[in-house]
């Protein structure tokens, strides 16, 4: 195997199919400088790096960005490192980081390019949040707006709104979509600790009225589950429906054991344990965009907002008042779902009515691992028979 072969293989694993053509043109003015490119740059320092490929794009973006005057190779640079698995977001927070470190004319330069590719091939990343002011802390909210019926996401203990990230555009054809971050996460991180559910779903009826929202359907996965769930209990009136996902009604020692883990060994430990609950190991050898941000927002979390996230799974009472829900209810498990099972979720059917289903495949992380049929079976919580529309 030469070293051309071996360039050769590379270039055309980051550039695409564009690669012999760009070549060709740098080899009409200069044949040296295309040898060099394919043999030298491909063919043997890219190649024995040990950076990854998408690290590797993601570092030449930030040089080119910082750089200035290499629009041209910025694109195809942003271009290849989307082929080469970053993500739309990802590239965002480039330009957002190189404020810091470059200039804010650097930045903007950068994003103007990245919003030209990231529009070209069709990819939207969500950005309608705000900040809302609830009654003792702040929360970051994403809101799709709009004269339609309210669907309210509430996400998994560690997470923030963006684990619906995938969901939320197969919703909003037939909802205003609400998804914000719960008190100890995300932008809520500084958030006094809750005290157990009732501090969550006094956070949530508060954020309903901060936004006059009056009722709406509210869907939960896992510690989001058990939220609604309290919700629906304490105040029915809020509801037109009750989505449950991957969630429990009932508590373990080990939730206990968790939150004491973080406490005694940090939370870079929690890491390893948490994401082989939550994915199936196909998903972590992929280490998509899902992963990373899974991976990344343990890794963030602040102790005290895990512990009591925790503690408030390992106190929790609704399991004994299943029966007492008036609210029409849809529960969603997932097949692979080693944390909250389908034989567990089952114990839902308590709930007078409730329908149940399983998404076939699907880990813990259930929005983040199959959004399209999890959006699918949100709508069909909500009574709204027909199919969710992907909206591009």
């Amino acid at each position: 195997m030469t070293y051309k072969q071996i360039g050769w293989k590379e270039l055309a694993a980051i550039t695409g199919p564009q690669s012999k053509k760009s070549v060709e043109k740098i080899r009409e003015i200069s044949p040296l400088l295309a040898e060099s490119l394919v043999e030298h740059a491909f063919g043997t320092l890219f190649t024995a790096s040990p950076l990854p490929r998408r690290d590797q794009e993601l570092v030449t973006i930030s040089l080119l960005g910082a750089m200035g005057g290499a629009e041209p190779q910025l694109r195809t640079h942003l271009e290849a490192a989307l082929r080469v698995g970053a993500d739309p977001d990802e590239l965002i927070a480039l330009a957002e980081h190189l404020s810091v470190y470059a200039c804010y004319p650097r930045a903007l330069n950068l994003l103007r390019e990245t919003r030209v590719i990231l529009a070209d091939k069709n990819l939207c990343t969500l950005k309608e949040t705000r900040k809302v002011d609830l009654h003792d802390h702040d929360t970051r909210v994403f809101d799709s707006g709009g004269v339609k019926p309210v669907l309210v996401l509430i996400h998994a203990l560690a997470m923030d709104w963006r684990m619906w990230r995938e969901v939320i555009p197969n919703l909003s054809a037939n909802f205003r979509v609400i998804a914000y971050d719960i008190r100890g996460f995300g932008c809520a991180a500084e958030a006094p600790s809750a005290a157990g559910l009732e501090t969550y779903a006094l956070d949530l009826s508060d954020l309903l009225n901060k936004l006059g929202v009056t009722q709406a359907h509210i869907a939960g996965l896992s510690l989001g589950g058990s939220i609604a769930q309290h919700l629906a209990l304490k105040d029915p009136s809020r509801f037109h429906s009750l989505t449950i996902i991957a969630a429990t009604a009932w508590p373990l020692e080990v939730f206990t054991q968790r939150a004491d883990a973080a406490v005694l060994a940090g939370m870079d430990a929690q890491v390893i344990p948490s994401l082989t609950r939550w994915f199936r190991p196909e998903d972590l050898a992929e280490n998509s965009w899902a992963v990373r941000y899974a991976r990344n927002n343990v890794q963030r979390a602040f102790v005290s907002g895990w512990q009591a996230g925790w503690m408030a799974l390992a106190s929790i009472e609704t399991g004994k008042r299943l029966n007492e829900i008036t609210v029409p209810t849809h529960i969603v498990a997932g097949e692979l779902d080693v944390s909250t099972p389908p034989e567990l979720m089952k114990g839902f059917l308590a709930i007078p009515g409730a329908s149940f289903e399983i998404i076939a495949g699907a880990p813990h992380m259930i929005s983040l691992v199959y959004p399209h049929e999890l959006a699918a079976a949100i709508t069909r919580g909500t009574g709204l028979r027909q199919p969710a529309l992907d909206i591009e």
